[in-house]
């Protein structure tokens, strides 16, 4: 029986999904396997997210240094990814759920692109639950990408140098209009960021659980929110200005 909801839910959940890769390796089969159930654990996420009410899902789904992974892996990844995106896009037009990624995607393969493209296209108009993939993403590539259209908007006089502040440059990164995740969630009991989100996550949560990716489910999921609902959130602030300020 699911544990009753907490008295806050985040609204945003970013997840690096890790532990594909050791899954296999326990019961001795391919590494791709992993992958492939692992994509088994997104469905199953996002159909929990959307029961407890968490509206933003933000996926860590291929970084930038993923490229360097033995070509057979990549390849399959591609193929996986392609499969994932034409079996899900009805789906995600029936339980209106908006699909949208961040990361170099020009960069991906053509299929990839064009596929992704659709996806978006087809689910721009929804708003209530919101999906999004890191894609050849890494967020030292993200601010580097940042900086350069911020320094051309100065440049171009719509941006003026010493007025600068995050809200501004805020603007330029590839989540600009996503709000800022509440909630980090890292499984396979790794204890880093790696590269992800490292600015937007300034003033998250975040909880490492043990349990591999492709044995996460609805119940590890509601049990991360449960400890969400536990912590407080000062901002910076103390206890006693947030108790008055509640008041």
């Amino acid at each position: 029986m699911p544990s009753p909801a907490p008295a806050r839910i985040p609204q945003h959940v970013a997840i690096i999904m890790d532990g594909n890769g050791r899954w296999a390796r326990q019961r001795g089969l391919p590494r791709l396997e992993g992958h492939r159930r692992g994509v088994e654990a997104v469905r199953t996420v996002m159909n929990a997210a959307r029961e407890i009410g968490i509206r933003y899902i933000t996926l860590y789904a291929f970084s930038v240094e993923n490229w360097k992974r033995p070509q057979d892996e990549v390849g399959g990844l591609m193929l996986l990814l392609e499969h994932y995106l034409k079996k899900e896009l009805q789906t995600f037009v029936r339980d209106g759920v908006r699909f949208r990624t961040i990361g170099r995607i020009e960069h991906m393969p053509a299929g990839v692109r064009r596929l992704l493209r659709e996806t978006e296209e087809a689910t721009k108009n929804f708003t209530q639950w919101n999906l999004v993939l890191a894609l050849n993403y890494g967020s030292r590539t993200e601010v580097a990408d940042a900086a350069a259209a911020y320094a051309k908007a100065v440049q171009d006089g719509r941006e003026v140098l010493g007025e600068a502040s995050w809200e501004k440059f805020s603007r330029y990164l590839y989540t600009a209009d996503l709000p800022e995740p509440d909630l980090l969630i890292r499984t396979s009991g790794e204890t880093r960021i790696s590269n992800f989100l490292l600015l937007q996550l300034a003033y998250a949560e975040m909880i490492f659980t043990p349990t591999l990716w492709p044995d996460f489910g609805r119940e590890e999921l509601q049990a991360a929110v449960d400890e969400f609902g536990r912590r407080e959130r000062r901002y910076g602030l103390t206890t006693e200005q947030i108790k008055a300020g509640a008041k």
